[in-house]
């Protein structure tokens, strides 16, 4: 699994002009999923992401999860993260999981990360063409690939 987690004031997705999710400070994580992915990379990735400490402490350092500032969560399944862009100008989703995969997998991801949150995540809808808005606080956005551990 690929993750984009962006620090952010306030994130909203909307689907048909609709708003599905709105949180305010909190992370925005954007997830790709391949097709090798397992539970297991769902449970370290929700450890790490909870656990991520991007938010300033009243020293201004990074030294603050998203749950030590009660922040909220929302997350939205992109598989463009799991872009091939080697050859030629056309990306390639080869490694990106199939629907019959992904979608277990994704709902599994946003379970887990409410456990490990202790409070609901909001959400954009697996498949769906969204508009996802962002006020991205630093900036701070930070990269993580389950499959790239070491």
């Amino acid at each position: 699994m690929k993750v984009v987690i962006q620090r952010v004031k306030q994130s909203a997705v909307h689907i048909d002009g609709a708003e599905k999710a709105k949180i305010g400070q909190g992370l925005l994580v954007l997830v790709g999923i391949e097709e090798i992915d397992n539970q297991n990379d769902i449970e370290w990735l929700c450890r790490k992401i909870v656990g991520l400490r991007i938010f300033e402490d009243q020293d201004q350092v990074m030294n603050r999860s998203v749950q030590d500032i009660d922040g909220e969560i929302i997350i939205v399944s992109q598989f463009t993260l799991q872009a091939s862009t080697k050859k030629g100008n056309r990306p390639s989703y080869i490694k990106a999981a199939k629907p019959e995969t992904a979608i277990p997998l994704y709902e599994a991801f946003v379970r887990c990360l409410e456990h490990n949150l202790g409070k609901s995540v909001g959400t954009g809808t697996f498949g769906a063409d969204m508009q996802v808005s962002l006020v991205n606080d630093g900036p701070v956005t930070i990269l993580i690939d389950s499959q790239n551990r070491i």
